[in-house]
């Protein structure tokens, strides 16, 4: 039987843990690149994720600190659909996803990460990519490096800007 490394995830699963919630990132910083941040809106973020379960997934994410989607305002709520759609178009113009799954899980029975801090997952996906990997071996394989695909994604992104 071949083995397949796959080590970054061993990182999220046993490293340190920070103190401060990772989506309670400043509105204005230099650090986007370090952050995988794609986008900004006045409301929300576009973050890559760092342990991704496939090439180019993405997060939207509100600035404000809320585990709950009653807890945004109508405009939170409005900018965070609007850059969900606009990370779909970006990523079928990328990379030519045969689908895309995107939710939002509320609280960790549900299975939030990070149950306090509300993220929408937008994931691309293509046929037999949740193969015997996946499934089994609870491994995924990443064909892209992390800032390969931040370069890649940022200029489409930067066409949202305002």
């Amino acid at each position: 039987m071949d083995v397949l490394w796959a080590p970054w995830r061993l990182d999220y699963i046993l490293g340190p843990k920070p103190d401060e919630c990772v989506f309670c990132i400043p509105k204005h910083t230099d650090e986007d690149e370090e952050r995988l941040v794609l986008a900004r809106g006045k409301h929300c973020f576009v973050i890559m994720n760092k342990y991704p379960y496939n090439n180019g997934h993405l997060m939207v994410t509100p600035y404000r600190h809320v585990s709950c989607l009653t807890e945004l305002e109508l405009e939170e709520q409005n900018e965070c659909m609007l850059w969900i759609s606009r990370s779909v178009d970006i990523l079928k113009k990328a990379f030519n996803p045969q689908g895309i799954n995107q939710g939002l899980n509320i609280g960790e029975a549900a299975g939030a990460g990070i149950a306090a801090h509300l993220h929408f997952q937008i994931v691309p996906r293509w046929n037999g990519d949740a193969s015997f990997m996946a499934v089994f071996g609870e491994t995924s394989v990443i064909p892209e490096h992390l800032l390969s695909t931040y370069r890649r994604l940022k200029p489409l992104f930067d066409e949202y800007q305002d």
